[in-house]
């Protein structure tokens, strides 16, 4: 049984004579828990965009931007890039711009909005990376079948020995089903890495609406 639950039976023992003081406990509990969790989203959001800042350093070389090259991709992955990582850091400002609105929260019905509030910033955010990322496999794969020369060379020799349309249609319903895999990956990645937080989020806005009757 975690403290909370504790002060809430504490309370309803005395809720004749001590109800004001209880209930304000409960409130800065909450308060407490629900600060906490929106600075550990903002504390998670940090490390993920430099994790990708890290993967990007180290996998950057010659190769790299000969595929670009290739694929006539040199000039659009670096903008994608850089407005991907603007709309990243912007998440971020508003992460932390909720984390301190949650701080000098001073009435349920604020704390109460400044969750509801998070809870749609975080869900704006997972959104857009899946959405990100299905377009950036989307773009290098269309730019890949037109521009690679080694994976035309095997799709002009398959074609010999296969009807080229159910060839093509077995080829992109094998990307889209690879895709669609890798997407649900990361899909679950956000879901254990902020699905747990938002939960606990939730239970703190469900016991201020408790509050707020």
């Amino acid at each position: 049984m975690d403290e909370l639950e504790i002060l809430k039976k504490d309370w309803k023992k005395r809720e004749h004579s001590f109800s004001q003081l209880t209930e304000s406990d409960i409130y800065k509990m909450l308060h407490k828990r629900s600060s906490s969790i929106v600075k550990w989203i903002l504390i998670i959001s940090i490390l993920e965009i430099l994790l990708w800042l890290s993967l990007s350093f180290f996998t950057t070389d010659e190769n790299y931007f000969k595929t670009l090259e290739i694929y006539h991709l040199s000039k659009v992955v670096p903008i994608i890039t850089i407005v991907n990582y603007g709309i990243m850091i912007y998440f971020i400002f508003l992460f932390y711009k909720n984390f301190k609105n949650i701080n000098t929260t001073e009435t349920v019905k604020k704390l109460m909005q400044t969750i509801i509030k998070t809870r749609k910033t975080v869900k704006y955010y997972v959104w857009y990376n899946l959405a990100m990322s299905f377009i950036s496999f989307v773009l290098v794969f269309t730019f890949q079948f037109k521009y690679d020369p080694n994976l035309n060379i095997v799709i002009e020799k398959a074609t010999q020995n296969i009807n080229p349309n159910l060839f093509y249609i077995l080829l992109f319903t094998v990307y889209i089903v690879s895709v669609l895999i890798i997407i649900g990956i990361i899909w679950l990645f956000y879901k254990l890495l902020y699905g747990i937080l938002l939960k606990r989020l939730n239970k703190n806005y469900k016991e201020l609406e408790k509050l707020d009757l």
